[in-house]
């Protein structure tokens, strides 16, 4: 019989972030769809109870613990040594993981010392005649594949959003504090450096995705272009809605070709088949047409929206849940009033 260790780091406030939650949802879903397969529940960090309890209902057989000062920070040496720890004591053969970037650091080197196997960017598990398989996609989000493996233990790497947060699961957990033997170190963590809440325009948990298409930097109905503006109203939806920000290449790209640009866009906000693919719960785009090379980077967003003038663009081929045609301008104008109050 399989048996799952969901592993998971604390963050700085010493709570369980949300793509831990999600995925302990899937590995309880995993450990019930193999029949009761047992549930092992491993956590590093500072002081674990609180996180531990959080989730004490969640049907996990024991809660194990690698927990101290040095595990509060996201360091290789002692994460890998942590969870190498965690997976030789639980005997798990599958191994159920939040793709953070500590974990997505860590975790492969794990997989070499324990001879396992691992996948990253996994994006679902089914059960198919008893054996679990995960999906993945490849080619720039345009090809998925389901893959199984023989090799345990076998790690695996799960993007955010691909299960719901799992919630009313606290109670009071029994944690077994597992020894390491701590690596020698030579790294030492000073403290962390973050854009401040104005600055920062790409939001992972942002509940919509808000993205700009070229349309904005071109010439209105009055014939002029008006990229102050532009600024201004995108910057101030930012701000009132807290959204995250995305582009297209097409606006992106003309960085490079010596037109003006909005100046906080690069091309770590681009979104598409030479982007990235977020997973948002809402996505409005505004200003651009709507390409399939664009449209593919929404494949996870599950409720589209698109402002646009022309009734025939990419967005109205089914590519959006609702297209409103208009002036980007004019309904974005209209949105930040209403934020406002």
């Amino acid at each position: 019989m399989e048996k799952i260790l969901f592993l998971a780091h604390t963050d700085t406030a010493g709570a369980l972030p949300k793509v831990a939650l999600e995925v302990l949802g899937g590995a309880m879903e995993t450990a019930k769809s193999l029949g009761g397969a047992p549930l092992t529940v491993g956590l590093l960090g500072g002081d674990l109870k609180a996180a531990a309890d959080s989730v004490a209902g969640c049907g996990a057989e024991s809660f194990l613990a690698v927990s101290g000062d040095e595990f509060t920070v996201s360091r290789y040496a002692t994460d890998a040594a942590a969870a190498e720890a965690l997976v030789r004591k639980s005997d798990a053969t599958l191994v159920v993981v939040p793709a953070t970037s500590r974990f997505s650091r860590a975790i492969p080197g794990v997989a070499q010392r324990v001879e396992g196997r691992v996948d990253t960017h996994v994006t679902g598990i089914e059960i198919e005649a008893g054996s679990p398989q995960i999906e993945r996609w490849y080619y720039r989000q345009r090809m998925v594949a389901k893959l199984a493996r023989e090799g345990r233990p076998w790690f695996m790497l799960v993007d955010s959003g691909v299960f719901d947060a799992v919630d009313c699961l606290a109670g009071s957990a029994a944690l077994e504090n597992v020894a390491v033997e701590m690596p020698a170190t030579r790294t030492q963590v000073l403290g962390e450096e973050a854009a401040t809440a104005e600055a920062q325009t790409i939001r992972p948990e942002a509940e919509l995705l808000f993205v700009a298409g070229a349309g904005w930097t071109k010439k209105q109905a009055d014939g002029q272009s008006h990229l102050p503006e532009a600024e201004q109203l995108i910057l101030d939806f930012l701000r009132g809605s807290l959204a995250s920000l995305g582009s297209s290449k097409s606006l992106v790209d003309q960085s490079g070709e010596g037109q003006e640009v909005l100046s906080f866009m690069s091309h770590m906000n681009q979104v598409g088949q030479t982007g990235s693919t977020p997973r948002h719960p809402k996505g409005l785009a505004t200003c651009c047409h709507g390409e399939e090379p664009h449209v593919v980077g929404w494949r996870f967003i599950k409720e589209r929206r698109a402002v646009n003038l022309d009734p025939g663009c990419g967005w109205a081929q089914g590519k959006a849940d609702v297209l409103y045609v208009a002036d980007a301008f004019e309904v974005m104008a209209k949105v930040n009033e209403l934020l406002g109050k």
